[in-house]
């Protein structure tokens, strides 16, 4: 989370790069924490996605130089908000399966995250 937020960049494992391709300067972007279930806002994408634009990023210790997280996007804070708890985005989330969500979201979906963060802040 902090080097996050320190690096103004948001990574994921190999897996996702498609998915982070997909983003475009000026996306809406949020961020999940897996080890406390909350969701931080309000992101924006400062770059298109793409793979390893900061390879020294969330360094693999087995292999140095080596990003775990290599499907990155730059990004900039657009408003800093109290992080949501689980139970306040899970009703907006329709395809939300158990613990896991798919990370693109549709527009009703980014629209009604932007209003509960804009209500609760």
């Amino acid at each position: 989370m902090q080097e996050n937020l320190k690096r103004q960049l948001f990574g994921l494992p190999p897996r996702y790069r498609d998915s982070v391709r997909a983003i475009t300067p000026g996306l809406p972007l949020f961020l999940y924490n897996y080890s406390t279930h909350q969701l931080h806002g309000i992101f924006e994408a400062a770059s298109f996605g793409g793979t390893n634009i900061d390879p020294s990023a969330w360094e693999d210790k087995k292999n140095p130089g080596e990003s775990r997280f290599p499907a990155q996007v730059r990004v900039m804070t657009r408003k800093i908000c109290e992080p949501m708890e689980e139970d306040s985005f899970r009703p907006i989330l329709h395809h939300y399966d158990g613990p896991k969500f798919r990370l693109e979201l549709s527009v009703p979906e980014a629209l009604s995250l932007l209003d509960i963060f804009d209500d609760s802040n």
